[in-house]
């Protein structure tokens, strides 16, 4: 037998599906860079939302997902007033704190980028992440 927990998503809103995948996908993207040594160089980490994501934008909260996916939340223990805090410190320092512990440069206006011009072709929800290092080179680059 089905329960609801397996139909519906649980996630801050209004649209569960364009927050909970890229809070985790954010919070994937972290854990690779760990894995793979560079996340004690990153300065600063540009996210793309491509598709449905970049086309509701602000409206369905993707972009406040992804900060809080970055600064280590997870969709299934999210506290709305603590995320909520989270994402105005964001906005008013430029900065997060990757993975919840790590300051980097963040600054929403220009490293969340919107392009509504890039469709996926295997799902209309897609995201690009890329970290850079203080000289700006590409540490790790990952399209969801």
């Amino acid at each position: 037998m089905l329960s609801v927990l397996d139909l519906f998503r649980v996630g801050i809103g209004p649209s569960s599906s364009h927050t909970v995948g890229p809070i985790r996908i954010a919070a994937r993207f972290v854990d690779a860079l760990e894995q793979s040594g560079a996340f004690d160089r990153v300065d600063r980490v540009q996210v793309e939302l491509q598709g449905s994501l970049a086309l509701t934008g602000e409206g369905h909260a993707s972009p406040k997902a992804v900060m809080l996916g970055l600064a280590g939340f997870g969709p299934e223990t999210l506290d709305p007033d603590e995320a909520e805090l989270a994402v105005a410190r964001i906005g008013e320092t430029l900065s997060l704190k990757l993975a919840g512990r790590m300051p980097i440069r963040f600054d929403p206006a220009t490293d969340i980028i919107m392009a509504c011009d890039v469709i996926p072709a295997l799902h209309p929800n897609g995201m690009r992440l890329t970290a850079h290092d203080e000289q700006g080179g590409v540490l790790l680059d990952e399209t969801w």
